[in-house]
């Protein structure tokens, strides 16, 4: 049968990624009430940088000019309060938010041990045991982080942005517009690393499961490795091997990193438009530096949002892929089952007994192992399966054990 090692990568199946982003976020559906509680804190946290820009418009419009020292003193000790207020709700829900996604992490982990058990011998035999590891530890590990900032940072973004709009608009909406002109030369560049980034992360995904492969064959044949001195072809391969994720890392990375470049573009021809619209077509002049200040303020919180949505971006176009990994397995059926109607063994003699046996592995059923293979061994019997190799001496040893169930007979 053919046997996936670590000089192939796994053929993923192809799944959608809403079904997988929503399979992998109705995990915090288990903690309805912790993230209840920390969106209520996000709430006041963004509330508070929303209404810091107004503060300094009124301190530069209104008291400055008037020379109101009472009334700045009082400015200050708002935005003292509501900035402390800020901060101890940051702390909250960031604390909470990091237990909630361990958590889960946890969970997912030993649910997908306890999966594994239940699996037949085929599904490790045609794997690679060091690539299963990698998908409990490395691919669970991965999605602690997304989990954790799609609240943290997914949410506050959007309400930021959302806020920001509507404030910026009744205010401006020229100044608004003007501010907002990039925006679709941005949704394009995102669409398109995207689809890239995506294909290029499940890439990274499979070399770094094939070095786990490797060295979890290499160290479990040590002993062989070492009796032929086959050291220095052991640390080549090895190199080759750590040299392919390399490269498939840094093709990934190379897309990823380009919405940053993006971002900061658009951010400063947007920002470009904005003061020339006020200055040149506006004429807003110097009693109006404080509406100027804040808008300036606002864009700057417009797309500070969409720089942190961009970095969350990259972490779940990465970890998605681990995420497929991981669903993968845990929808894989158990190839052993209790036929409908099964009772409990009763004590047994012994006797074996194989009729007319014909078998095939599951993963290439075309082509047969077994063929009419009968033979009758009594309780309290010794035998012998004698054969040359690939005659199927191991597969009806797993038959026997019920490794694998019969394909006819």
């Amino acid at each position: 049968m053919a046997v996936n090692t670590y000089k192939q990568n796994e053929q993923l199946r192809t799944a959608k990624k809403s079904v997988t982003l929503f399979r992998m976020f109705s995990r915090l559906l288990d903690y309805k009430k912790e993230v209840f509680g920390v969106l209520l804190w996000l709430l006041v946290t963004v509330s508070v940088t929303l209404i810091n820009p107004l503060i300094i418009e009124r301190a530069v419009n209104v008291e400055v000019p008037d020379r109101n020292v009472r009334g700045l003193i009082n400015l200050a000790l708002i935005a003292a309060v509501i900035n402390v207020i800020w901060f101890l709700g940051t702390r909250v829900y960031k604390i909470t938010m990091a237990r909630i996604s361990n958590r889960i992490v946890m969970d997912i982990r030993e649910e997908m041990y306890a999966h594994i058990q239940t699996l037949g011998l085929c599904f490790f035999d045609s794997r690679a045991t060091g690539k299963i590891l990698s998908r409990i530890i490395g691919d669970v590990d991965s999605l602690k982080d997304v989990l954790s900032s799609s609240v943290t940072t997914l949410i506050p973004s959007f309400f930021t942005i959302i806020a920001v709009s509507v404030i910026m608009l009744v205010k401006s909406p020229a100044l608004s517009l003007a501010a907002f002109a990039t925006l679709p030369f941005l949704a394009v560049g995102v669409f398109v690393t995207m689809i890239v980034g995506h294909r290029r992360w499940q890439e990274e995904k499979q070399k770094k499961s094939n070095i786990n492969a490797y060295v979890h064959e290499n160290f479990s044949g040590i002993r062989i490795i070492q009796s032929f001195t086959a050291e220095e072809e052991s640390e080549e391969t090895f190199k080759n091997v750590v040299e392919e994720h390399r490269r498939a890392w840094i093709r990934a990375v190379v897309v990823m990193d380009g919405v940053s470049p993006v971002i900061d573009v658009t951010w400063a021809v947007g920002s470009f438009l904005l003061y020339y619209i006020a200055v040149s077509a506006m004429g807003m002049g110097e009693t109006q530096v404080g509406t100027i200040l804040a808008f300036s303020t606002y864009l700057s919180m417009f797309w500070s949002p969409i720089r942190n949505l961009a970095s969350l971006y990259n972490q779940i176009v990465n970890n998605l892929a681990g995420a497929e990994r991981i669903f993968e397995i845990m929808d894989q059926e158990p190839e052993i089952r209790d036929r409908e109607g099964a009772y409990e063994l009763p004590p047994i003699e012994g006797r074996v007994v194989f009729d007319h046996v014909d078998f095939a592995y599951p993963d290439d059923l075309k082509t047969p192992v077994l063929t009419d293979v009968s033979f009758d061994i009594a309780p309290g019997s010794a035998i012998a399966l004698v054969g040359p190799t690939g005659a199927g001496k191991t597969t009806i040893t797993n038959l026997i054990a019920r490794f694998y169930d019969v394909t006819g007979g």
